[in-house]
């Protein structure tokens, strides 16, 4: 069963708006190819801005392994992103250094279980920056 079908159908009803356990929370969607069938995914996932860019973290929980997303940015970085009633084609690169940081905190901030995600783990929490193309 896919778990993401009642949000994606939720956000894209109400313009980017959900309820349940994403209410409340900024969403976007994320369509990517997969890393190795090359098939279309689309995931709603929490975000931040930074300046015109939208950040997203590959936390999957906490788990020990990255969410398969993650793979799919690594290996095909062009992406299509829902951001309320807006639909546009970015690219995605993975922060590194200083720069994923910041921007983990930043988004720890706004969403703190993010911190949560971080203590549960071993792994360095990826962070994307999505920008428009």
């Amino acid at each position: 069963m896919d778990y993401n079908a009642p949000v994606i159908e939720e956000f894209r009803s109400n313009q980017g708006k959900v309820s349940g356990p994403f209410g409340g929370m900024d969403l976007l969607l994320l369509t990517s190819a997969g890393a190795r069938t090359g098939k279309s995914y689309t995931r709603p996932l929490a975000y931040t801005k930074d300046g015109d860019h939208f950040v997203i973290v590959a936390s999957k929980g906490g788990s020990p392994t990255n969410p398969d997303w993650y793979h799919n940015l690594v290996a095909h970085p062009e992406v299509t992103v829902e951001v309320g009633p807006d639909k546009f084609r970015a690219r995605a690169s993975k922060a590194t250094g200083h720069e994923r940081e910041r921007l983990f905190n930043q988004h720890a901030r706004q969403y703190p279980q993010f911190n949560d995600y971080k203590a549960k783990t071993t792994r360095e929490l990826p962070v994307f920056v999505l920008e428009r193309i």
